[in-house]
């Protein structure tokens, strides 16, 4: 059974095992906390071996389904899509028993996660928001993460023990996911921004003049280095999934009344070069050590030539 709130945790279930769920397993499991994880990909024939084997790299333990990695954790962190985020809180909320807390790391609106904590109202569990502000690689368990809601404080003060970084934002549910939807905007408007340019600046044949005149206006920000890399390999490896949040960032913003126009076209640019990878460059690993957005450009257009 879980122990009480005020005592340290060693148990942790971890709903979804991918590149933030992976890590998090892996990490914690490495600090000698006892960990079990779900993810629906257990269920697919051509996945499991493979989220089998990395479970067991990471000294995880892996669940037969959602209630399995739950049972008797202290700690279930939800690291699933954007889209499954509500229905695996929602069946969580049903199934968990007091002295357990269940926090939400996924990149949703504010209303959905007010939706969530609804569905623990009658929960003898805990419902705590997260937003995680920066990508898991490279800082790892150190990602800063914002918490929310009336057991926000409490959950913040446990974490430290466990490597990980947060802060409180506030004790009212949706106070920390607004404060990523709106820097989302920001974030992965950016990473879609840059795609589309240099995606046309290379076929032009003008992508070092662009990066030079980028490099002069916004010095340091690495314009010239690694940041073009950087948010083309986000798009790259991740569109799919960042479309969605950057979809739940647009409803964020139409919920206070501001018509989500960047946020939309943004999620719209992620989307795109995911298809465009899956169309013509199956299976490609495109954001692996020594990514070239240069050399992915080339690869799609190559690609499409021959089509």
């Amino acid at each position: 059974m879980p122990t009480e709130s005020n005592e340290p945790i060693q148990r942790i279930a971890i709903i979804g095992f991918g590149e933030a769920g992976g890590i998090l397993g892996h990490d914690l499991a490495a600090r000698g906390l006892l960990v079990s994880t779900y993810d629906v990909l257990l269920d697919s024939p051509a996945a499991r071996d493979a989220m089998l084997a990395k479970a067991r790299g990471a000294n995880v333990r892996a669940g037969i389904d959602h209630a399995d990695a739950m049972r008797g954790a202290q700690l279930i962190i939800s690291a699933v899509t954007a889209s499954s985020a509500l229905e695996v809180a929602a069946d969580a909320a049903g199934q968990l028993a007091a002295g357990q807390t269940f926090l939400d790391i996924n990149s949703v609106s504010p209303r959905t996660k007010q939706r969530m904590a609804g569905h623990f109202a009658q929960s003898p569990a805990r419902f705590v928001e997260a937003a995680v502000m920066a990508a898991f690689p490279p800082l790892r368990l150190q990602a800063p993460m914002l918490l929310g809601g009336p057991h926000a404080a409490e959950l913040a003060a446990r974490l430290p023990a466990l490597g990980l970084r947060a802060t409180v934002a506030g004790d009212r549910i949706g106070a920390a996911s607004a404060v990523k939807m709106c820097r989302s905007v920001v974030i992965k408007g950016l990473e879609a921004i840059a795609t589309e340019s240099m995606l046309a600046a290379r076929r032009y044949g003008a992508e070092d003049a662009v990066l030079e005149s980028l490099a002069a206006t916004f010095p340091g920000m690495g314009w010239e280095g690694k940041l073009p890399d950087y948010l083309i390999s986000r798009v790259a490896e991740h569109g799919k999934r960042r479309a969605a949040e950057m979809r739940e960032a647009a409803q964020a913003l139409r919920d206070v009344g501001v018509d989500p126009l960047m946020a939309e076209a943004a999620a719209e640019r992620q989307d795109v070069l995911a298809r465009e990878i899956a169309a013509h460059l199956p299976g490609a690993g495109v954001a692996e050590k020594g990514f070239s957005w240069r050399a992915l450009a080339d690869a799609l257009e190559k690609s499409r030539a021959k089509m």
